[in-house]
């Protein structure tokens, strides 16, 4: 609180503009420098990441068959498509860096967007970079033996069993979120570039895959989606879950509205981006993983990689074996290593864009609201999103990061999109470049889904859901004390 209390220096003129468009001096302006080629690679190489590798193992130890796994897939996708639509209203009326902190800020105020900005920093967006970090050392370790574990402990916390462990792994996790960071301290062009190039190698590695296992896995048998005779009975909260595990595949699509700012033609380009690329993105899922099924008996699907089976292959490596052999285990980890690396680039570019936005309101530390004067890019936002990110990467494992950081992201997932019906009551004269398609039924559809994952994710998860809601609820003294040093600073500078 101290040293955010040192660099809170907003002037009151300025603690309500616009973060992306308002100041004159150009050294504080962002730079519109996102091609649409970019913008959809954002969209498209921050969603698929690593949990499209990962999680249809728990998936299943959920769901209870193949067929349920691959209808929780599809349900979580046109979920996520629906939310996109509503974002894409959204990102094109009102295209400034922040994205859902910008909609909840003008549509239900202050403390709403602020809780979000907070949760996106110290849950959801950190966590997010945490993840795909951990994944990534995780992946390469199959290529690069990573066993050395220099500290470990088992303890129950709520009832739960739960272990630490840190090594070698997170050290690389740690690496690999310091060296994003610093390549996004670069202008946003270079992000942007890096971003595509990732996305293209990421999609031609998956598409390499799932060919390979159609016409050369040498156990592929249709036979493999039968529902099993011993499959357990969850009903509709086990489903919640498996479509819960999938939603973080999903997640990211939320994430490229955060660099709205910095699109070119934001009104056009957003959209396209957001729709399209979220489109590719189900097509993706939805073969990859009827490959896994195609390729693996259900015995080897429930006992991959997952928070059961820690020290099993992932379900992708599996698949890919067989058809290409020990060949295909190096080659999935290839193809790991790059899908978390584009993932782990795009996060770290748009999330620090939510600090930089509150910071321009006095709602953050103000040396995130700063752009650098070489690169135009709000430098210190993301060194500290990265710094938090590494606390994170050594906290916890893969599957307890991923359910806190879900239950935290729906919950303002369904708040943010409940804001369309908002501005469209209270600022219907407000240009709307795109309108959602399937108003308001798609709208309502999400945020009335959101709200029956929200509560299944807390009666189901209790000990991630509570962890979720605690970080959140931390986030109000914080409002506080920030809006007090911001009118503490305006009498000040006013007098």
């Amino acid at each position: 609180m101290i040293v955010f209390g040192s660099l809170v220096r907003n002037r009151a003129a300025s603690s309500h503009t616009p973060a992306s468009t308002t100041h004159a001096h150009p050294a504080s302006q962002l730079v519109r420098g996102l091609t649409i080629a970019d913008t959809t690679a954002l969209v498209v190489g921050t969603v698929i990441g690593t949990g499209v590798f990962l999680k249809s193992a728990i998936m299943a130890q959920d769901a209870g068959s193949p067929l349920l796994v691959l209808t929780a897939w599809v349900a979580a996708g046109l979920l996520s498509l629906a939310g996109a639509l509503t974002y894409a209203e959204l990102g094109a009326m009102l295209p400034q860096a922040g994205g859902e902190y910008v909609y909840l800020r003008r549509s239900y105020g202050e403390l709403a967007a602020f809780l979000f900005g907070w949760m996106r920093f110290a849950v959801a967006g950190s966590g997010s970079i945490a993840i795909l970090g951990v994944g990534f050392a995780t992946f390469l370790s199959a290529i690069v033996p990573m066993n050395s574990v220099w500290a470990h402990t088992s303890y129950t916390f709520l009832g739960r069993s739960m272990q630490w462990t840190f090594g070698l792994t997170q050290l690389v996790a740690i690496v690999s979120i310091i060296i994003f960071a610093i390549v996004n301290c670069l202008t946003v062009v270079v992000g942007g570039r890096v971003q595509t190039i990732l996305t293209v190698l990421k999609v031609g590695g998956i598409a390499i895959v799932v060919l390979g296992i159609a016409f050369l896995s040498n156990t592929g048998d249709w036979a493999h989606l039968a529902t099993p005779s011993n499959r357990p009975t969850g009903g509709v909260a086990a489903f919640g879950l498996a479509m819960l595990a999938a939603l973080w595949a999903y997640d990211g699509w939320n994430s490229m509205p955060m660099a709205a700012g910095e699109v070119q033609n934001p009104g056009r380009n957003v959209p396209r981006a957001l729709i399209g690329g979220m489109l590719a993105v189900m097509a993706i899922y939805c073969l990859a993983n009827l490959a896994y099924f195609y390729a693996l008996p259900w015995a080897d699907v429930v006992t991959s990689n997952s928070t059961a089976h820690r020290d099993a292959l992932p379900i992708a490596t599996r698949a890919a074996q067989t058809a290409f052999g020990e060949a295909g285990g190096k080659l999935m980890s290839i193809a790991f290593v790059l899908s978390a690396l584009g993932a782990l680039n795009g996060v770290t570019l748009t999330n620090a864009r939510v600090p930089f936005a509150m910071a321009r309101d006095g709602l953050f530390a103000a040396r995130a609201g700063v752009l650098s004067t070489r690169t135009h890019v709000p430098v210190a936002a993301v060194l500290m999103q990265a710094a938090w990110a590494c606390v994170l990467a050594a906290s916890g494992t893969y599957d307890q990061l991923t359910d806190y950081v879900v239950f935290a992201s729906w919950i303002f997932y369904g708040l943010v999109t409940s804001a369309v019906f908002v501005l469209r009551y209270r600022a219907p004269d407000l240009p709307r470049p795109y309108r959602t398609v399937g108003y308001p039924i798609v709208p309502l559809i999400f945020v009335l889904v959101a709200i029956w994952l929200v509560i299944n994710t807390l009666m189901n998860r209790p000990l991630e859901s509570i962890a979720g809601l605690v970080l959140i609820a931390l986030g109000l003294p914080v409002y506080f004390y920030f809006r007090l040093s911001r009118r503490t600073a305006a009498t000040s500078f006013n007098g």
